[in-house]
Protein backbone atom coordinates (compact mmCIF):
# COMPACT_ATOMS: atom_id res chain seq x y z
CA UNK A 1 0.00 0.00 0.00
CA UNK A 2 3.00 2.08 1.00
CA UNK A 3 4.45 1.85 -2.62
CA UNK A 4 1.10 2.66 -4.51
CA UNK A 5 0.94 5.65 -2.30
CA UNK A 6 4.72 6.75 -3.09
CA UNK A 7 3.94 5.97 -6.70
CA UNK A 8 0.67 8.07 -6.63
CA UNK A 9 1.84 11.12 -5.12
CA UNK A 10 5.80 10.78 -7.09
CA UNK A 11 3.32 10.72 -10.05
CA UNK A 12 1.54 13.89 -8.82
CA UNK A 13 4.41 15.68 -8.38
CA UNK A 14 5.99 15.15 -11.90
CA UNK A 15 2.52 15.99 -13.12
CA UNK A 16 3.00 19.67 -11.57
CA UNK A 17 6.29 19.67 -12.16
CA UNK A 18 5.91 18.92 -15.93
CA UNK A 19 3.64 22.45 -15.95
CA UNK A 20 6.13 24.84 -14.48
CA UNK A 21 8.54 25.42 -17.50
CA UNK A 22 5.10 26.32 -19.43
CA UNK A 23 4.18 28.15 -16.56
CA UNK A 24 7.17 30.40 -16.17
CA UNK A 25 7.43 30.81 -20.02
CA UNK A 26 4.44 32.76 -20.08
CA UNK A 27 5.17 34.55 -16.95
CA UNK A 28 8.62 35.80 -18.73
CA UNK A 29 6.99 36.46 -21.94
CA UNK A 30 8.24 37.98 -24.21
CA UNK A 31 12.40 38.09 -23.24
CA UNK A 32 13.36 38.31 -27.10
CA UNK A 33 12.26 39.39 -30.36
CA UNK A 34 9.25 37.94 -32.20
CA UNK A 35 10.00 36.77 -35.55
CA UNK A 36 7.15 37.93 -38.12
CA UNK A 37 6.71 35.50 -40.75
CA UNK A 38 5.06 36.72 -44.36
CA UNK A 39 4.69 34.36 -47.04
CA UNK A 40 5.39 36.76 -49.61
CA UNK A 41 7.59 39.30 -51.12
CA UNK A 42 8.83 42.84 -49.28
CA UNK A 43 7.52 45.80 -50.65
CA UNK A 44 3.90 44.29 -51.20
CA UNK A 45 0.76 44.73 -49.49
CA UNK A 46 0.89 41.87 -47.16
CA UNK A 47 4.30 42.98 -46.28
CA UNK A 48 3.54 46.69 -45.34
CA UNK A 49 0.33 45.26 -43.37
CA UNK A 50 2.88 43.17 -41.09
CA UNK A 51 5.57 45.95 -40.89
CA UNK A 52 2.93 48.57 -40.06
CA UNK A 53 1.08 46.31 -37.42
CA UNK A 54 4.46 44.72 -36.30
CA UNK A 55 5.51 48.11 -35.58
CA UNK A 56 2.89 48.61 -33.12
CA UNK A 57 2.68 45.12 -32.03
CA UNK A 58 6.63 45.88 -30.95
CA UNK A 59 5.62 48.94 -28.45
CA UNK A 60 3.22 46.64 -27.21
CA UNK A 61 5.45 43.56 -26.19
CA UNK A 62 8.25 45.86 -25.64
CA UNK A 63 10.68 43.54 -27.93
CA UNK A 64 11.34 44.28 -31.32
CA UNK A 65 8.93 42.49 -33.84
CA UNK A 66 11.24 41.40 -37.17
CA UNK A 67 9.41 40.66 -40.18
CA UNK A 68 11.19 37.46 -42.53
CA UNK A 69 9.62 37.66 -46.18
CA UNK A 70 9.99 34.27 -47.33
CA UNK A 71 7.93 34.11 -50.47
CA UNK A 72 7.12 31.45 -52.97
CA UNK A 73 4.22 28.92 -53.79
CA UNK A 74 1.52 30.90 -52.34
CA UNK A 75 2.95 30.95 -49.11
CA UNK A 76 3.40 27.33 -49.15
CA UNK A 77 6.92 27.76 -47.97
CA UNK A 78 5.96 30.24 -45.33
CA UNK A 79 3.17 28.14 -44.54
CA UNK A 80 5.93 25.05 -43.89
CA UNK A 81 8.22 26.76 -42.22
CA UNK A 82 5.77 28.13 -39.60
CA UNK A 83 3.90 25.13 -38.56
CA UNK A 84 7.53 23.40 -38.09
CA UNK A 85 8.82 26.07 -35.86
CA UNK A 86 8.57 26.15 -32.37
CA UNK A 87 5.75 26.70 -30.32
CA UNK A 88 7.39 29.16 -28.02
CA UNK A 89 5.62 32.55 -28.79
CA UNK A 90 8.58 33.94 -30.81
CA UNK A 91 6.94 32.67 -34.49
CA UNK A 92 4.02 34.44 -35.55
CA UNK A 93 3.00 34.31 -39.13
CA UNK A 94 0.53 36.31 -41.19
CA UNK A 95 -2.20 33.72 -42.51
CA UNK A 96 -4.50 34.51 -45.74
CA UNK A 97 -7.39 33.15 -47.11
CA UNK A 98 -5.33 31.50 -49.48
CA UNK A 99 -3.23 29.75 -46.49
CA UNK A 100 -6.08 29.20 -44.17
CA UNK A 101 -9.06 28.57 -47.07
CA UNK A 102 -7.96 27.90 -50.55
CA UNK A 103 -4.76 26.07 -50.67
CA UNK A 104 -6.22 22.63 -48.43
CA UNK A 105 -9.08 22.60 -51.37
CA UNK A 106 -6.43 23.50 -54.29
CA UNK A 107 -3.87 20.30 -53.50
CA UNK A 108 -4.15 17.41 -52.87
CA UNK A 109 -1.17 17.35 -50.51
CA UNK A 110 0.04 19.95 -48.68
CA UNK A 111 3.69 20.57 -46.13
CA UNK A 112 1.00 21.86 -43.47
CA UNK A 113 -2.19 20.97 -42.24
CA UNK A 114 -4.04 24.34 -42.00
CA UNK A 115 -6.55 23.17 -39.37
CA UNK A 116 -3.90 21.59 -37.00
CA UNK A 117 -0.60 23.20 -37.44
CA UNK A 118 -1.86 26.99 -36.20
CA UNK A 119 -3.28 28.48 -33.52
CA UNK A 120 -5.09 31.61 -34.82
CA UNK A 121 -4.48 34.80 -32.83
CA UNK A 122 -6.97 37.70 -34.30
CA UNK A 123 -7.80 38.99 -37.91
CA UNK A 124 -6.32 42.47 -39.23
CA UNK A 125 -7.32 43.83 -42.54
CA UNK A 126 -9.29 42.92 -45.26
CA UNK A 127 -9.22 44.42 -49.10
CA UNK A 128 -12.16 43.96 -51.57
CA UNK A 129 -11.23 42.89 -54.98
CA UNK A 130 -12.28 45.18 -57.35
CA UNK A 131 -12.76 44.50 -61.17
CA UNK A 132 -10.42 47.27 -62.97
CA UNK A 133 -10.36 48.45 -66.67
CA UNK A 134 -7.63 49.89 -68.80
CA UNK A 135 -8.23 53.22 -69.69
CA UNK A 136 -8.35 52.28 -73.52
CA UNK A 137 -10.61 49.35 -72.80
CA UNK A 138 -13.50 51.99 -73.67
CA UNK A 139 -15.23 50.87 -70.53
CA UNK A 140 -16.15 54.09 -68.49
CA UNK A 141 -18.33 52.27 -65.65
CA UNK A 142 -20.39 49.21 -64.29
CA UNK A 143 -23.49 49.01 -66.81
CA UNK A 144 -20.97 49.42 -69.50
CA UNK A 145 -18.64 46.35 -68.68
CA UNK A 146 -22.01 44.35 -67.87
CA UNK A 147 -23.03 46.09 -71.50
CA UNK A 148 -19.81 44.79 -73.10
CA UNK A 149 -19.77 41.34 -71.37
CA UNK A 150 -23.26 40.08 -72.09
CA UNK A 151 -23.13 41.22 -75.68
CA UNK A 152 -19.76 39.87 -76.22
CA UNK A 153 -19.13 36.59 -74.11
CA UNK A 154 -16.06 35.68 -74.26
CA UNK A 155 -14.25 38.32 -75.53
CA UNK A 156 -13.09 40.01 -73.33
CA UNK A 157 -9.84 38.58 -70.66
CA UNK A 158 -8.99 39.65 -67.40
CA UNK A 159 -6.21 38.99 -65.37
CA UNK A 160 -5.28 38.10 -62.13
CA UNK A 161 -2.06 37.34 -59.93
CA UNK A 162 -2.68 33.53 -60.30
CA UNK A 163 -4.54 30.43 -60.65
CA UNK A 164 -6.39 29.78 -57.67
CA UNK A 165 -5.96 33.36 -55.41
CA UNK A 166 -8.44 35.32 -54.24
CA UNK A 167 -8.66 37.18 -56.92
CA UNK A 168 -9.37 33.90 -59.92
CA UNK A 169 -12.14 32.92 -57.53
CA UNK A 170 -13.76 36.26 -57.16
CA UNK A 171 -13.76 35.96 -60.82
CA UNK A 172 -14.86 32.66 -61.07
CA UNK A 173 -18.26 33.81 -58.70
CA UNK A 174 -18.63 36.90 -60.44
CA UNK A 175 -18.38 35.19 -64.14
CA UNK A 176 -21.41 32.63 -62.67
CA UNK A 177 -23.26 34.96 -60.91
CA UNK A 178 -23.30 37.45 -63.44
CA UNK A 179 -24.36 34.77 -66.30
CA UNK A 180 -21.15 36.22 -68.54
CA UNK A 181 -18.29 34.74 -70.10
CA UNK A 182 -14.78 36.14 -69.77
CA UNK A 183 -11.41 34.60 -70.30
CA UNK A 184 -9.07 33.46 -67.47
CA UNK A 185 -5.39 34.83 -67.90
CA UNK A 186 -3.16 33.96 -64.84
CA UNK A 187 -0.27 35.99 -64.13
CA UNK A 188 2.99 34.66 -61.93
CA UNK A 189 1.74 37.84 -59.43
CA UNK A 190 0.29 40.95 -59.17
CA UNK A 191 3.06 43.34 -60.38
CA UNK A 192 3.06 42.08 -63.77
CA UNK A 193 -0.42 41.40 -64.17
CA UNK A 194 -1.11 45.45 -63.20
CA UNK A 195 1.94 46.23 -65.71
CA UNK A 196 -0.32 45.01 -68.51
CA UNK A 197 -3.14 46.36 -67.02
CA UNK A 198 -1.94 49.71 -67.22
CA UNK A 199 -0.47 48.85 -70.80
CA UNK A 200 -3.59 48.03 -72.19
CA UNK A 201 -2.52 44.39 -73.01
CA UNK A 202 -5.46 43.07 -71.32
CA UNK A 203 -8.39 45.25 -70.60
CA UNK A 204 -9.47 43.84 -67.30
CA UNK A 205 -8.03 42.66 -64.02
CA UNK A 206 -9.73 42.03 -60.44
CA UNK A 207 -7.36 43.81 -58.21
CA UNK A 208 -6.91 44.06 -54.57
CA UNK A 209 -6.61 48.02 -53.42
CA UNK A 210 -3.21 47.69 -52.04
CA UNK A 211 -1.70 46.50 -54.80
CA UNK A 212 -3.16 48.95 -57.03
CA UNK A 213 -4.08 51.84 -54.89
CA UNK A 214 -1.30 54.00 -56.48
CA UNK A 215 -2.39 53.44 -60.26
CA UNK A 216 -6.12 53.87 -59.60
CA UNK A 217 -5.07 57.20 -57.63
CA UNK A 218 -3.51 58.20 -60.39
CA UNK A 219 -5.95 57.36 -63.11
CA UNK A 220 -4.00 54.62 -64.71
CA UNK A 221 -6.59 51.95 -64.16
CA UNK A 222 -10.48 52.18 -64.22
CA UNK A 223 -11.88 50.73 -61.16
CA UNK A 224 -15.41 49.32 -62.12
CA UNK A 225 -17.14 46.99 -59.90
CA UNK A 226 -16.59 46.24 -56.18
CA UNK A 227 -16.97 42.83 -54.86
CA UNK A 228 -17.56 44.26 -51.30
CA UNK A 229 -20.91 44.30 -48.86
CA UNK A 230 -20.77 47.72 -49.18
CA UNK A 231 -18.95 50.73 -50.87
CA UNK A 232 -15.52 50.95 -50.43
CA UNK A 233 -14.78 54.02 -48.34
CA UNK A 234 -11.12 54.83 -50.81
CA UNK A 235 -13.84 54.66 -53.65
CA UNK A 236 -17.48 55.87 -52.86
CA UNK A 237 -17.82 56.46 -56.54
CA UNK A 238 -17.75 52.92 -57.42
CA UNK A 239 -20.87 50.52 -57.35
CA UNK A 240 -20.70 47.13 -55.54
CA UNK A 241 -21.31 43.88 -57.21
CA UNK A 242 -24.77 43.48 -54.80
CA UNK A 243 -25.78 46.89 -55.94
CA UNK A 244 -26.01 45.66 -59.45
CA UNK A 245 -28.09 42.25 -58.66
CA UNK A 246 -24.86 40.59 -58.30
CA UNK A 247 -24.41 38.04 -55.03
CA UNK A 248 -20.95 38.51 -54.98
CA UNK A 249 -19.02 39.42 -51.86
CA UNK A 250 -15.22 38.73 -51.79
CA UNK A 251 -12.06 39.95 -50.36
CA UNK A 252 -8.36 38.97 -49.64
CA UNK A 253 -8.02 38.99 -45.73
CA UNK A 254 -5.42 38.91 -42.99
CA UNK A 255 -4.73 37.08 -40.24
CA UNK A 256 -2.06 36.39 -37.31
CA UNK A 257 -1.36 32.45 -36.19
CA UNK A 258 1.19 31.19 -34.22
CA UNK A 259 2.62 27.49 -34.26
CA UNK A 260 -0.61 25.21 -32.95
CA UNK A 261 1.99 24.27 -29.75
CA UNK A 262 2.37 27.67 -28.67
CA UNK A 263 0.80 27.79 -24.54
CA UNK A 264 -2.50 29.06 -24.16
CA UNK A 265 -1.18 32.08 -22.03
CA UNK A 266 1.10 33.42 -25.02
CA UNK A 267 -1.46 32.96 -27.59
CA UNK A 268 -3.98 35.11 -25.33
CA UNK A 269 -0.86 37.70 -24.73
CA UNK A 270 -0.62 38.14 -28.50
CA UNK A 271 -4.04 38.12 -29.57
CA UNK A 272 -4.43 40.51 -26.49
CA UNK A 273 -2.01 42.80 -27.48
CA UNK A 274 -2.17 42.28 -31.49
CA UNK A 275 -6.34 43.67 -31.22
CA UNK A 276 -4.48 46.79 -29.65
CA UNK A 277 -2.12 47.46 -32.44
CA UNK A 278 -4.69 46.89 -35.02
CA UNK A 279 -7.16 49.51 -33.13
CA UNK A 280 -4.59 52.38 -33.20
CA UNK A 281 -5.69 55.26 -34.76
CA UNK A 282 -2.36 55.77 -36.50
CA UNK A 283 -2.04 52.19 -37.52
CA UNK A 284 -5.79 52.63 -38.99
CA UNK A 285 -5.16 55.56 -40.97
CA UNK A 286 -1.65 53.96 -42.49
CA UNK A 287 -3.37 51.15 -43.59
CA UNK A 288 -6.75 53.00 -44.92
CA UNK A 289 -3.82 55.14 -47.08
CA UNK A 290 -2.52 51.81 -48.35
CA UNK A 291 -6.02 50.46 -49.43
CA UNK A 292 -6.32 48.50 -46.61
CA UNK A 293 -9.36 48.06 -43.99
CA UNK A 294 -8.29 47.80 -40.68
CA UNK A 295 -10.54 44.81 -38.78
CA UNK A 296 -9.29 43.20 -35.57
CA UNK A 297 -11.20 40.55 -34.22
CA UNK A 298 -9.97 37.96 -31.87
CA UNK A 299 -9.25 34.57 -32.68
CA UNK A 300 -12.83 33.20 -32.14
CA UNK A 301 -13.99 35.80 -34.69
CA UNK A 302 -10.57 34.67 -36.81
CA UNK A 303 -12.13 30.94 -36.61
CA UNK A 304 -15.83 31.95 -37.41
CA UNK A 305 -14.38 33.38 -40.64
CA UNK A 306 -12.33 30.84 -41.51
CA UNK A 307 -15.33 28.21 -41.05
CA UNK A 308 -17.65 30.01 -43.69
CA UNK A 309 -15.14 30.82 -46.09
CA UNK A 310 -14.04 27.09 -46.19
CA UNK A 311 -17.36 26.40 -46.88
CA UNK A 312 -18.06 29.38 -49.37
CA UNK A 313 -15.28 28.47 -51.20
CA UNK A 314 -14.29 24.72 -51.28
CA UNK A 315 -17.96 24.39 -52.45
CA UNK A 316 -17.02 26.88 -55.86
CA UNK A 317 -13.28 25.38 -55.99
CA UNK A 318 -15.16 21.79 -56.44
CA UNK A 319 -17.72 23.06 -59.00
CA UNK A 320 -15.27 24.74 -61.01
CA UNK A 321 -12.80 21.98 -60.94
CA UNK A 322 -9.95 24.09 -60.36
CA UNK A 323 -6.97 22.24 -59.14
CA UNK A 324 -2.87 23.28 -58.69
CA UNK A 325 -1.15 19.64 -58.50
Amino acid sequence: MFDKASRWFAALGFAAASTLPTAAQAQDYPARPVRWVVGYPAGGGTDFLARTAGAQLSQNLGQPVMVDNRPGAGAIIASENVARSPGDGYTVFTADNGVLVYNPALYKKLPYDAEKDFAMLGLMGRSPLIITAAPTAGLSDAKALLAALKASPGKYSIATPGTGSPHHLAYELFQREAGVSMQHVPYKGGAPALQDLMGGQVPLMMLDLPSGISAVKAGKVVPLVAMSGERVPQLPQVPTAKELGIAVEAYTWQGLVAPAATPKPIQARLGSDLMKSMSDAGVKQKLYDAGWEARPADATEMARLVDVERKKWHALIKASDIRLD
